[in-house]
């Protein structure tokens, strides 16, 4: 990130935004995985650096214009090793995975926490990087990239998700107000729609792979509850789960579009009237619809209150490369000392709202308009990863709200099976 975002999204760059972008739920696994690894080598072209220490530093493949060269420019600007970015297209889970088991992994890579990259001892504590700036990041960032009170993760950006919507065509249809409830939502979706303009992108999946947690979200459920089961075993879930099986049945939903929910490519044609999105695509939507731009929080579930998802990415160390300490080094160099690196990753390709307090207060493309409304609806109703939620109990939660909206299958029944489910992996995490 190391050009300016704003410059950078031309027509062309908004057809190929995003081309891979991975904003999903991931959740680590890391323990186990296969795949073979499909990695765009990123040498610095450096001769080495300081003492002949050559490290190997992994990210996802970004869709943002800028990124990867960005990366390979903050690894350039480090004295003290020779730094390879190596930027990983395609699953970079599973490619993460494999590389962690092997000699030839990486040494500083991001990824979300997840309990058994903890247990299988692929990462090292982080505590000591952040000492001096602990006052300085959020709560949440900090609570995502801890377990059982040692910090592993540095979190690099974070990236709230919510719907943007066009007012112009709120207005036309005499449209006062965004929703606040879901079936609000659902009304609004089903009365924007025509011929032409479907009432809202949720995604390939229409929905089905995120509104289950933000339904445990908004009726102030738990992922995990406090007797380490799980917390949403509630009746509630069922009837959400039926809201959403109403949105997938109507007209309204954009399904098949030519790219997904992450790529804001819907919105910008005038194919759909809402969509869901995340912050990275503020930009690129201001500069094809000016101020006709509006965003709202997931709308409350069954009485329950709005829900905004703190994504984001997190950088961390590999506990079995060859230079654990200079990695450490190195990581406390890019993302914890140097806060103009920081600032411009997050502020120059698709805005992120940056993970220390202190620079939130710099950052001033996102203290106006609707990216000001982004970050304040992120604080207020803001939820981000549990580490000891699975990529297992993840996917139960998932399979329950597709089984039901897409499938047609009994909600208390489906209920039932993912909250078994969650439970056996909770007991066989924690006994």
């Amino acid at each position: 990130m190391v050009a300016s975002r704003n410059n950078r999204h031309s027509k062309k760059a908004f057809a190929e935004f995003m081309m891979n972008r991975r904003r999903m739920l991931a959740l680590g696994g890391m323990a186990a995985g296969a795949g073979t690894l499909a990695a765009c080598g990123g040498n610095t072209g450096r001769e080495e650096g300081g003492d002949g220490v050559s490290l190997s530093q992994w990210y996802h493949e970004y869709g943002e214009a800028g990124t990867q060269e960005a990366a390979k420019g903050y690894a350039a600007d480090y004295p003290d090793a020779n730094v390879t970015v190596e930027w990983i297209p395609g699953d970079y889970d599973a490619a993460l995975a494999s590389g962690l088991l092997t000699d030839d992994g990486p040494d500083v890579f991001e990824s979300h926490l997840n309990r058994g990259m903890v247990e299988a001892g692929q990462i090292v504590p982080l505590d000591d990087l952040i000492a001096d700036v602990i006052d300085d990041i959020p709560e949440g960032d900090l609570r995502r990239n801890t377990i059982d009170g040692t910090v592993y993760g540095i979190n690099m950006i974070d990236d709230p998700q919510y719907v943007v919507y066009r007012p112009s065509l709120f207005e036309a249809a005499g449209i006062t107000a965004p929703p606040t409830t879901f079936e609000e939502l659902i009304d609004i979706a089903i009365e924007l729609t025509n011929d032409d303009v479907k009432g809202i992108d949720f995604g390939a999946a229409g929905g089905t792979d995120r509104l289950g947690q933000h339904m445990i979200n908004s009726l102030g459920l738990s992922f995990i509850g406090e007797d380490m089961q799980a917390g949403f075993n509630d009746p509630r879930m069922a009837e959400g789960a039926e809201l959403v099986k109403r949105l997938n049945d109507s007209n309204a939903l954009l399904l098949g579009a030519p790219t997904d929910w992450w790529d804001p490519s819907s919105m910008i044609q005038g194919l759909t009237a809402m969509s869901w999105t995340g912050l990275w695509t503020m930009p690129a939507l201001q500069e094809n619809l000016g101020d006709d731009i509006g965003i709202f929080p997931c709308p409350g579930f069954v009485g329950g209150t709005p829900t905004v998802y703190n994504g984001g990415w997190a950088t961390f160390v590999n506990a079995n490369g060859k230079h654990v300490e200079e990695a450490k080094a190195f990581t406390k160099w890019l993302w914890v000392d140097n806060t103009e690196a920081i600032l411009d990753w997050c502020l120059s390709y698709g805005f992120h709202i940056p993970s220390r307090l202190s620079l939130r207060e710099q950052a001033d493309q996102l203290t106006s308009g609707p990216a000001a409304e982004a970050v304040a609806i992120s604080e207020e109703y803001g939820w981000a990863d549990n580490p000891d939620w699975t990529p297992a109990m993840n996917t139960a939660v998932n399979d329950m709200l597709s089984n039901i909206a897409l499938e047609g299958n009994d909600p208390e029944a489906e209920l039932a099976k993912a909250v078994e489910t969650v439970n056996t992996e909770l007991d066989g995490i924690f006994g």
